[in-house]
């Protein structure tokens, strides 16, 4: 799954963020309320994990806009705030599920699993498809003319970013923002290595290619016969 991890105190985010990755998911981090909500707000995320009191905007105003926009993404809530009024309060702004801190992680990542099963009416597709390459966001499986494909967390991440995009050139920017969490330019070659290996293994030996690079620009993923 595509998990959103709103949270502001960046030492639980990363713990968090690690080990729902090692229980095989995606993460992505927003760390206050503000950029929480703008990440949110551009969906495709199959769980939210939203901390309550958040800096520029608390938790609860987030999933309160979220409701009000038609998304139904569910949304688990953590906060230190415990009592059955908070958990009330929690669940009445648009919360789907409501944790309180300090809890453990297995019980953590049992509840957003369970969330995750949930299908809501519009939700953000859980399965990419460009040609006859497939990708499903739940069950974290790549295949192409039913031909199952294993690819590393990272290239994972990489290929549901393009894909997401399909026909649309991603910059290097982009990458860099939303698959690696740099706000910097590492001044590495990371991008070229990741499409490198990326490609060898979701183009070679099929036909027509389907990962381009645009010169000058970026990379486009697109089916090719079109």
């Amino acid at each position: 799954m595509r998990i959103l991890i709103i949270e502001d105190d960046n030492e639980t985010a990363a713990y968090l963020g690690k080990a729902l990755r090692e229980a095989g998911h995606v993460t992505e981090h927003g760390a206050d309320g503000e950029s929480g909500a703008a990440m949110a707000a551009e969906g495709g995320y199959d769980v939210i994990v939203a901390d309550r009191m958040l800096p520029k905007r608390d938790g609860l105003s987030v999933i309160e806009d979220l409701r009000k926009s038609g998304d139904h993404t569910p949304v688990l809530v953590l906060s230190a705030l415990g009592q059955v009024d908070d958990r009330v309060t929690g669940l009445r702004a648009g919360g789907d599920d409501y944790l309180a801190k300090p809890y453990a992680f297995t019980e953590l990542l049992a509840r957003v699993e369970a969330l995750g099963r949930r299908r809501r009416p519009g939700a953000a597709d859980t399965v990419y498809t460009v040609g006859d390459l497939e990708l499903d966001r739940l069950a974290h499986t790549v295949t192409r003319a039913s031909q199952a494909i294993p690819l590393q967390p990272r290239e994972f991440r990489l290929l549901e970013y393009l894909m997401k995009h399909a026909g649309q050139v991603v910059t290097r920017t982009m990458l860099l923002e939303n698959v690696w969490d740099y706000h910097f330019d590492p001044q590495t070659n990371v991008i070229d290595v990741h499409i490198s290996r990326l490609r060898g293994k979701i183009d070679k030996g099929f036909g027509e290619p389907l990962l381009h690079t645009v010169r000058g620009a970026g990379y486009m993923i697109r089916d090719s016969a079109r």
